[in-house]
């Protein structure tokens, strides 16, 4: 009987910026294909590249890959798979999967590759805006928009050679006239969704690193996903062109059924929010919350990929958030220029977002504020502005920030923006060298990160102090605390690593 193989691809980090980049995330869309394809009895392989072996490391120029090596990823495809699908889980990571595709292709001509797309990460990409590239390297059908409802759809595609006119919605193929463009996929009932299939992934050697995407303090933690989507048109980011600004939302009741079932199974008490946006629905908020209390379920949740903090109504609503076990949430202000924002088209109401934040720390909640520094048009001016903001937010008693360098993400309406001639997509990460500010901007970064920590030094001491414990202990509550320990650990693999 014939199998599909499910591949997860190294995660790639610069060695001249482990700080910012090589983040950890956990696969969790390809752990809802895979629950898909057990519901539906499909047979099927998992190999997680990276988490099979996430301290091996092989320089690969400027960077480093941790995982397994493409040619140790290929021994391990099962000889009844006609059907190799690859999760293209970050942009970064694109050496690694481009590695793996090519080792497929050498080893088995004939076996079909597929790329299926992350919707529902700021830090994936539109493949369809690249899939000339991975076309001629020879991946087979590029997968679009959700894959779950269309799964069998693809397999059987494959398997009987079916022809162009047959392929299913949100599959994309090579023809001899360009590609054959199919439109995305998107599933309105999430409840209907099995759970992630986490059994199928070597949660140990993740939960061994003790460092994540978002700020961990437990010894075991999972990623999960309340909601898909986000509703802004903002102008850096991939989401809008993944998800056509559609926001939908699981019922909390699913929600904490999923919370319930993972925590019994794996002991798991800590749970990393990684929608979107995920308080788009205030009441839908607190029913949540109301409800992990009325069970008393006894976790801790964190909001790790960011939330449109405006859309949480009421100070109702955050109290509700913190006795359920809230204990972090990261913001987007952006930038502190009204301008920028304008031109990002990106929506921020700042005196709301304080209110917000001022509830959230009364409730002993960790807020994380992110910005992007050179976006297109942006001036000296604009970028005083957010230096003054950044100094606003410390003296306030934010608890961290974050800065990136923005990148043109493939499917970003400023993608068409920069001229990327020689750069290749790994390239295009929060620390972009390539391009001709970079070095005035990191400087900038750098500086407002000095800022930051100074003026919080000054007006929040015991925060200094206990970001200092959290990092000597390993008990990560915020990322600040993590990230110098995630980047001392790549350090290490980067002078261990072999080409």
């Amino acid at each position: 009987m014939s199998r599909v193989c499910f591949i997860n691809p190294n995660t790639i980090f610069l060695k001249s910026d482990p700080f910012t980049t090589g983040i950890v995330y956990m696969p969790i869309g390809l752990a809802y294909a895979v629950a898909v394809a057990k519901r539906n009895e499909l047979p099927f392989q998992v190999i997680d590249s990276f988490g099979l072996d996430p301290t091996q490391s092989r320089s690969m120029g400027e960077f480093v890959s941790l995982g397994l090596s493409p040619r140790e990823v290929v021994n391990k495809i099962s000889n009844d798979v006609d059907l190799v699908i690859i999760y293209a889980n970050q942009l970064t990571n694109t050496k690694s999967i481009i590695e793996i595709l090519k080792e497929i292709k050498l080893r088995y001509v004939n076996l079909k590759v597929c790329l299926m797309e992350n919707t529902q990460a700021v830090t994936s990409y539109n493949l369809e805006v690249v899939s000339d590239e991975f076309f001629r390297i020879g991946v087979d059908g590029i997968i679009v928009g959700e894959i779950e409802d269309q799964l069998d759809k693809f397999v059987n595609y494959f398997k009987n050679g079916l022809s162009y006119t047959e392929s299913p919605e949100g599959l994309i193929l090579p023809t001899q006239n360009g590609i054959n463009k199919r439109s995305k996929s998107f599933i309105s009932n999430l409840d209907k969704l099995p759970f992630p299939a986490w059994e199928e992934f070597p949660l140990d050697n993740y939960w061994k690193l003790g460092f994540g995407h978002g700020p961990v303090h437990s010894k075991r933690y999972l990623p999960i996903l309340t909601s898909r989507g986000c509703p802004y048109p903002c102008g850096f980011c991939v989401v809008p062109s993944t998800n056509l600004r559609k926001w939908r939302s699981r019922s909390p009741e699913n929600v904490v059924e999923e919370i319930e079932f993972f925590k019994k199974k794996y002991g798991v008490k800590e749970f990393h929010v990684e929608d979107l946006d995920p308080t788009i629905n205030d009441t839908r908020t607190k029913d949540f919350s109301k409800l992990l209390i009325e069970r008393n379920v006894n976790i801790n949740w964190k909001i790790v990929a960011g939330t449109k903090v405006e859309t949480i109504k009421s100070k109702e609503t955050v109290n509700l958030m913190a006795k359920s076990g809230c204990i972090y949430v990261s913001i987007s202000p952006e930038s502190g220029s009204a301008e920028v924002l304008a031109k990002m088209n990106k929506p921020f109401d700042l005196a709301r977002a304080l209110e917000v934040s001022k509830d959230f720390i009364k409730n002993k909640i960790k807020v994380q504020a992110c910005f992007v520094l050179g976006y297109p048009g942006e001036t000296t001016k604009d970028l005083k502005k957010t230096g003054h903001l950044i100094r606003k937010l410390a003296i306030f008693g934010i608890d961290e920030i974050a800065i990136f360098v923005i990148s043109p993400v493939p499917g970003s309406s400023i993608y068409s923006h920069f001229d990327l001639a020689g750069v290749n997509l790994s390239q295009l990460n929060f620390s972009p060298t390539w391009r001709e500010d970079y070095k005035r901007l990191n400087f900038i970064r750098l500086n407002l990160y000095s800022q930051f920590i100074i003026l919080k030094s000054i007006f929040h001491p015991i925060k200094i102090f206990l970001n200092i414990i959290g990092f000597l202990t390993r008990s990560f509550h915020t990322k600040m605390e993590m990230t110098p320990f995630r980047a001392f650990q790549y350090r290490k693999l980067a002078k261990l690593s072999v080409k």
